[in-house]
């Protein structure tokens, strides 16, 4: 009996300890929000506008907290009320899917239509070039008519829904600019450490000094996201919506949706323990989402070569469901997945480090390596590439063409598929010869050359030179940023294969039958995503502006621009003729 009064008493005083404990952290918790409450309520009072952006901030965040906190406590009554009309659906699912898909397919065809009568006939060939390279995907399936519709038909949708709010509607374009002014401001951090470490003069070595360094930087506020637990929360909530909305598994929606913030090393990290588990079309997804995206530290690298931060954080965006559109399309899944847990309840892989300046120093460590790596490869690469074209100059000097080079081969090869994505035909062997590079080489030699390329279009300089041509549009610019925005080259296809087999020794085989077709899967989910952007599109060019200034000129040159001016404004003229005479009758 005494012994029974002792635990009892023990126990007791086990819970009230524990009681206590959580009594601290919940006032603790209060007292930290309400303080943040007063503050925000403060810098409202003394100046509104100079604090509306602490307060959008402070509701989005505020307003996620409380859905969460909603759906963990009423979630699951709510889904019982709506079993009924879950149920009502589910039988007339087949049709109510194919309805919605046909009437999409026809408002995208009239709307494609209006907008060539207004534009020109630009846009048709990329909208042509997009059901192409489905085509082609669909032709050369693994397993043929055993994809699934709702997966590559959702993927398209949302690429296309991305693209149409971020490129055609004001509030769009004005968001993303401002989201890449805000995003090159932050980046502009950096020039303090670069200065402090490397001297004031840091700038005359471009490339190490001032590239480099940003992607340590960012490397090492993504660790200490990570830490937090941000960035798992926001990869699950992207991940749920591929997941829900294109039919595929929790694991490799995570995956991809992770691809749009980490690198094709990083993201796999998440669904580690697994990957021994996944069937060899999910294998295939994950890999495809890795070669279609590119991370967010080398990201802040090809900004800082002068390529629009609008379009590259866009490219990141939209490659998200195209790859995994792609992925099931061209391996669909034909097996029964052994992984039966739902996407709140996968076990992410969280970081080792113990407090938020932990995290920033393994950040920062961690992207040594990574910059390391860059420098050699580019400094072999780049060597092997001048050795290569010197062999091509000489053997090509046997048959008299001296100027035979591995870059004239890859503008002949590849540019028809440049053509296809909507690039002007003068300035489609340019944008092949990108293309070539980035596939066999890697995407920082193709944006260092994008980057050339747009200083010289900058700078206003001729066009040809020579009757060699200098610069190109901005339109082809765009859809080149596109296009080069992920790491589908040979080079990563090796590091994908090891790393995924260094997680799942058990899957080696799998995982490398799979690299090939992913490769190719996420080439093509990079150039579906210029396709897209093609078709979505309007540079703008200031044309009334710039046809006065040339009008005005006594010696008119013929560029790009000019052309382009001139075309839009003659089909605006027979836009309102033909409106104007149909009004009329």
């Amino acid at each position: 009996m005494i012994l029974f009064m002792v635990y009892r008493t023990s126990d007791l005083m086990d819970k009230t300890k524990l009681c206590c404990v959580c009594f601290k952290c919940d006032f603790k918790s209060k007292a930290l929000v309400t303080r943040f409450v007063a503050m925000v309520i403060a810098a409202c009072v003394l100046n509104f506008h100079r604090s509306v952006g602490l307060l959008v901030i402070s509701l989005v965040t505020m307003f996620f907290l409380v859905w969460d906190w909603m759906m963990e406590r009423y979630g699951n009554w709510v889904w019982e009320e709506l079993h009924p009309i879950k149920a009502l659906l589910s039988r007339n699912w087949f049709w109510i899917t194919w309805i919605i898909y046909v009437l999409l397919l026809v408002a995208v065809v009239c709307w494609l239509a209006l907008d060539t009568a207004q534009r020109g006939t630009r846009q048709l060939v990329s909208f042509f070039g997009l059901l192409l390279l489905i085509f082609l995907m669909m032709l050369f399936s693994k397993h043929p008519f055993r994809w699934s519709w709702q997966t590559l038909l959702c993927g398209i949708g949302l690429q296309f829904v991305f693209g149409l709010l971020i490129l055609r509607t004001t509030s769009g374009v004005r968001a993303l600019a401002w989201l890449g002014k805000q995003a090159e401001k932050f980046m502009s951090f950096t020039d303090v450490g670069s200065r402090f470490v490397f001297g004031a003069s840091y700038t005359d070595h471009f490339f190490v000094f001032k590239v480099m360094p940003i992607l340590i930087f960012l490397s090492s506020v993504i660790s200490i996201l990570y830490h937090i637990g941000f960035m798992q929360w926001l990869i699950c909530k992207i991940g749920l919506v591929m997941q829900v909305t294109m039919g595929t598994s929790p694991t490799e929606s995570l995956a991809t949706a992770g691809n749009i913030f980490l690198g094709q090393t990083e993201s796999p990290l998440l669904i580690r323990p697994y990957i021994s588990g996944l069937t060899r079309s999910e294998i295939h997804a994950v890999m495809t989402g890795g070669f279609a995206s590119i991370s967010g530290t080398i990201l802040g690298a090809f900004i800082s070569f002068g390529v629009d931060p609008t379009h590259l954080l866009t490219a990141s965006l939209m490659s998200a469901p195209a790859s995994l559109a792609i992925a099931k399309t061209f391996w669909p899944e034909t097996e029964t997945s052994n992984i039966t847990t739902s996407g709140n309840d996968l076990k992410m892989q969280k970081g080792q480090s113990k407090n938020v300046l932990e995290a920033a120093s393994q950040g920062a460590s961690c992207a040594v390596g990574l910059v390391a790596n860059i420098v050699a490869n580019l400094i072999s690469f780049l060597a092997l590439l001048a050795f290569f074209d010197a062999v091509l100059s000489w053997l090509g000097g046997i048959f008299d063409c001296p100027q035979l080079s591995f870059a004239l081969i890859c503008s002949y090869v590849f540019m028809p598929l440049s053509f296809m994505m909507g690039v002007s035909w003068e300035d489609s062997f340019i944008v092949g010869e990108l293309i070539g590079i980035k596939t066999f080489l890697n995407e920082f030699v193709a944006y260092q050359k994008l980057s050339e390329l747009i200083k010289r279009r900058q700078a206003g300089g001729p066009e040809y030179m020579n009757n060699v041509k200098q610069y190109i549009s901005v339109h082809s610019e765009t859809i080149a940023t596109y296009a080069l925005c992920g790491f589908s080259n040979f080079a990563s296809l090796g590091i994908s294969i090891g790393e995924l087999s260094t997680m799942a020794p058990d899957r080696q085989s799998d995982i490398s039958s799979c690299g090939l077709r992913a490769l190719i899967a996420g080439s093509v989910s990079c150039f579906m995503t210029a396709c897209i952007a093609g078709m979505l599109y309007i540079p703008d060019l200031q044309c009334p502006h710039f046809l006065s200034a040339e009008f005005n000129n006594t010696n008119v040159t013929s560029s790009t621009q000019l052309v382009t001016c001139c075309t839009l404004l003659y089909n605006r003229c027979v836009y309102v003729c033909t409106s104007e005479l149909l009004h009329l009758l």
